[in-house]
């Protein structure tokens, strides 16, 4: 047998007696809680950018998984009760200023993502982690925990549509995308932070830039909608996006030597394919839905032009009577 196998079954093999081992531990008191941390520890200490620790809400995920519970309960409960009997807010220059913001933000980071590597040296076929002290791997790892921090500022989104009583947007695409992705964030600082890995944030600024301005034009007033004809290619924009990291992970995934870690891949591979799925089938549903009421408006404008032809028609005869 390889020897390479044989190591990498022999470290697994370890791996899985030191979980028992500390389940057996912990199960005996029921310490579950200290069971979940324990194997995060060991996780940490294991595969841990240890580069990360200086930033806050870094030291441990519930924070994280904290921030989501509040931004859920609010969304789910909280908000929607707090606006049951009142009357929704308007927040114009409170939605033009914030989606002006994130226009700004989100054309930073693109730069950056394009300065601190895929303009540069990165390689789009494979690129693996920098976990070096280097000039440019400490720009992305400070790129990273900005783009995380970003995750978090997008909850705003959907406290603006609970305070302006838009339930029709929040959708549970909406509701799950902005849940999920601060902790995928969390996850790329804390252990990912550059390579492969930060593909998919370069293309999701680029079409962060456009949907935010779209918003920010749309927030600015009525008069402002004929220049936004171009609405519905941003969903087609998304999954596109979704589109060009699936081809992307796979092509690492595939590869015989492509060193960036193929479980990390696989779970790539997976998120975007799940995003795709689920933006694809907005569209779709979108799609049939405005299809619907143009027929709808084609068959009542048919049926108000029978029904002045049948008038004009009565008016005939009675002028041929008279």
């Amino acid at each position: 047998m390889n020897s390479n196998i044989t190591s990498r079954f022999d470290m697994a093999a370890e791996i899985v007696n030191i979980a028992f081992d500390e389940f057996k531990t912990h199960h005996i008191t029921r310490n579950y809680t200290g069971l979940i941390q324990r194997y995060y520890q060991l996780v940490e200490e294991d595969y841990g950018d240890p580069r990360s620790k200086r930033f806050p809400l870094m030291e441990h995920p519930l924070y994280t998984f904290g921030l989501v519970g509040i931004y859920l309960s609010w969304v789910l409960v909280i908000g929607p009760f707090f606006m049951r009997d009142r009357k929704p807010f308007q927040l114009r220059r409170t939605l033009v200023i914030y989606n002006a913001f994130q226009v700004a933000l989100s054309a930073y980071m693109f730069y950056e993502h394009l300065m601190a590597g895929w303009l540069n040296y990165y390689n789009l076929k494979c690129q693996p982690v920098d976990y070096s002290d280097g000039p440019m791997s400490k720009r992305m790892l400070n790129l990273c925990y900005i783009y995380y921090l970003s995750k978090l500022t997008e909850f705003a989104d959907t406290v603006f549509f609970v305070l302006r009583k838009k339930s029709s947007q929040i959708t549970w695409l909406h509701v799950y995308h902005h849940s999920v992705t601060p902790l995928e964030t969390w996850v790329l600082v804390k252990f990912l932070a550059g390579g492969n890995a930060t593909f998919p944030n370069l293309l999701n600024n680029f079409v962060h830039v456009c949907m935010y301005f779209y918003y920010m034009m749309s927030a600015m007033g009525p008069e402002y909608a004929k220049f936004l004809w171009w609405k519905k290619y941003m969903t087609e924009l998304q999954i596109a996006q979704f589109v060009l990291c699936i081809v992307h992970t796979t092509r690492a995934l595939i590869s015989t030597q492509c060193q960036f870690s193929k479980f990390i891949s696989a779970l790539l591979l997976l998120n975007s394919s799940i995003f795709f799925c689920l933006f694809m089938n907005f569209y779709m549903q979108s799609y049939r839905k405005a299809k619907d009421q143009k027929a709808l408006a084609a068959e009542k404008s048919k049926m108000m032009e029978l029904n002045n032809n049948n008038i004009d028609a009565v008016s005939a005869n009675k002028v041929k009577v008279n």
